[in-house]
């Protein structure tokens, strides 16, 4: 693993894709943390941005600092409570595209190991008979020379969920600097993982609605 040094983008500075009354949706760039951290200069992130501009927004969910993709924030307290409570229910539908090392030898597939925090190794994740049980289905995409372009769909939100069971089952995601070999982290400049589309409830209306963002890879 390298030592993680921050240096958010600046281009684009907020990507808005949607907003009404009660919810708010952004395109998140790869190496923009969701919300502050603990170190000073953590404090410019995705959160912080957003506030400047509306003073009422909320986080209610979190991608990876190196993950990129579909966010959405709430404007309200009402909004905030609903979209938590379908995101712990696991109500919300996420898809998400990696591209991994090798070639994957099943057109598609389900990925269920318990994980839990690596106490040793902080903030790093491991597979473990005694974690949380998480689940993710994969579908192939794309086979390139050395690399498959994979759809990602997590039925649980883990930490770390999509990279760990990727690792796990042979095909760490390229650039991935955390769990990554050198030859993973040299294949590519940023993880190359995207929240691709989102799916949830309009906690006014109750309307199912959908946002999407294409993949870079």
């Amino acid at each position: 693993m390298q030592i993680f040094t921050y240096a958010p983008p600046s281009v684009p500075w907020l990507d808005i894709r949607y907003r009404d009354r009660d919810i708010l949706v952004i395109n998140k760039p790869s190496g923009l943390l969701s919300n502050p951290g603990r170190a000073e200069n953590t404090y410019d992130c995705a959160l912080t941005r957003l506030l400047q501009r509306y003073p009422e927004t909320i986080l209610v969910h979190r991608l990876d600092c190196a993950t990129s993709g579909i966010m959405v924030f709430a404007l309200n307290k009402k909004a905030e409570s609903n979209i938590k409570t379908q995101f712990q229910n696991r109500m919300s539908k996420k898809t998400y595209i990696a591209e991994v090392r090798g070639l994957l030898s099943q057109d598609q597939g389900v990925i269920e190991l318990a994980m839990k925090a690596d106490k040793t190794q902080p903030p790093l994740q491991e597979i473990a008979p005694d974690g949380k049980a998480s689940k993710t289905y994969y579908k192939v995409l794309e086979r390139r020379e050395n690399s498959t372009l994979v759809e990602l769909k997590p039925v649980t939100g883990r930490t770390h969920q999509l990279r760990l069971h990727m690792l796990a089952i042979g095909h760490p995601i390229l650039g991935d600097d955390f769990y990554g070999d050198k030859e993973v982290i040299a294949a590519s400049n940023r993880l190359r993982l995207h929240a691709m589309s989102l799916s949830i409830s309009h906690p006014f209306s109750g309307k199912e609605i959908t946002f999407k963002s294409s993949h870079p890879f």
